[in-house]
């Protein structure tokens, strides 16, 4: 057997494999006489059928199984040999197609589309910002206020005022609804809604038009339990509610009892320290968002900044025959433009990994893992003993969708500690609603 490459050009490639009958002449003759001893056809022993039936009706079967597992084993060796880097896989000629098993000595071409040279230079990322989000002190106070609500106590009400808890069943037969929800005073925006519900008590029936009755859409969905398009379908129709019940919310007084409530007694001890430690909870709840912003913004920058060509006529090609169906040159065309982004990322990303030595050891993945189970279980009161941890850690990697999940979560943490740490990113403190307003050129 004879394999080479003939170079294109700098992304494209031709593999070349000449085998000849000697390569594969003696497997075939062992694997013929093996079925000669298996075989069963009507008029002959089992065991004592002529080998030339056998070889007219089964060898070029034979031939060509042995010749494409041949091939692709050569085929793996070589790209692994000459450390070949690929996009995609190898690609059979169509002249391959047209190979008579039988001739002894046969020629087969595979294109290749090879990985491109570049460099990736941190500074495109100098205009790309590092948001921390950072709670104010509306946002703590509010937050304070919910806790007081949450560990408060509840005094029914027959009639409602301002800031009273109410309890009623909405139902409209045009569109099935019926709900029981809560809401308050606060969510109506109709004037003569407010009037006829502050006029009312436990007990009472009232009919409302639906349009303009909550402060928004937002509002009525949430309280409704409505999708989009019923609330649209909502908006000519009356509401009939019943009220069940009216409630007052007593807050809880800030003190000791409420600190040990919340947190491990004796960890709080004044109202200083629990906004601090609420800070603190909103910081990591926030930093998440934060993160998830920083690397898209980091993604769209670093491809769109760092240039190079791919071999798209052979990823095209190669999209078009990889999948279970073929697809037409419209739908791999469609298909390759929506991936091309994805496609440079990976391979900055991996160019970064190896000039980094940022490559992720399977004692790393096993820590990582164990770090995920341990604050998961957490979450319901539970510390495994590390002989139980190890066997759940075990249990999780021996699944490999989990192990690509998980190894992919890991190594999306390491460049996001890699960015933060080597590129010029700008860093701006925002408050929340701020960050969103920003961060998302919402209002």
């Amino acid at each position: 057997m004879i394999i080479s490459k003939t170079d294109i050009d700098n992304l494209n490639a031709v593999i070349n494999i000449s085998i000849d009958k000697k390569d594969y002449e003696q497997k075939v003759q062992s694997i013929l006489k093996d079925y000669r001893k298996k075989a069963n056809i009507p008029g002959f022993r089992k065991g004592h059928v002529p080998f030339g039936m056998i070889k007219k009706q089964y060898e070029k079967a034979v031939i060509a199984d042995e010749v494409n597992k041949l091939i692709q084993e050569k085929l793996d060796n070589y790209i692994k040999k000459e450390k070949l880097e690929l996009l995609g896989n190898p690609l059979p000629k169509e002249k391959n197609n047209s190979i008579d098993w039988k001739e002894g000595n046969m020629q087969f071409e595979f294109e290749l589309g090879l990985a491109p040279k570049f460099e990736v230079k941190l500074d495109v990322l100098k205009k790309v910002t590092h948001y921390e989000i950072e709670p104010d002190k509306k946002m703590i106070d509010e937050q304070i206020n919910h806790i007081q609500n949450q560990y408060g106590k509840i005094k029914a009400k027959k009639k409602i005022e301002k800031g009273f808890e109410i309890n009623a069943q909405f139902m409209n037969q045009n569109i099935s609804l019926d709900k029981i929800a809560n809401f308050s005073l606060s969510d109506i925006k109709s004037k003569k809604a407010i009037k006829l519900l502050s006029e009312s008590e436990v007990g009472s029936n009232l009919n409302l038009p639906s349009k303009g009755l909550f402060i928004d859409d937002t509002t009525a969905k949430r309280v409704l339990g409505l999708d989009e398009e019923n609330i649209k379908k909502l908006s000519n129709l009356d509401l009939t509610l019943e009220i069940k019940e009216v409630n007052e919310r007593i807050p809880a007084e800030i003190n000791q009892e409420l600190f040990d409530k919340l947190y491990k007694p004796g960890t709080i001890e004044t109202e200083k320290q629990l906004k601090d430690k609420i800070k603190e909870d909103l910081l990591a709840q926030f930093k998440p968002q934060s993160n998830q912003k920083l690397m898209n913004d980091i993604s769209e920058t670093i491809v769109d900044k760092t240039r190079f060509k791919l071999p798209s006529d052979f990823l095209k090609k190669w999209i078009r025959s990889s999948g279970k169906e073929p697809m037409s040159e419209e739908a791999a065309m469609e298909e390759y433009n929506k991936s091309e982004k994805g496609i440079r990322y990976q391979l900055i990303e991996g160019k970064i990994i190896n000039d980094n030595n940022l490559k992720m050891t399977f004692e790393e993945l096993k820590e990582f893992t164990k770090t995920l189970i341990k604050k998961q279980m957490a979450q319901y009161g539970q510390m495994p003993e590390k002989e139980k941890l190890d066997q759940i850690v075990s249990s999780v990697l021996s699944n490999k969708d989990e192990t690509k999940r998980i190894s992919n979560q890991l190594m999306g943490d390491k460049m996001l500690k890699f960015f933060i740490e080597k590129a010029p990113l700008k860093r701006k403190k925002v408050a929340f609603d701020a960050f969103i307003k920003q961060a998302y050129n919402k209002a």
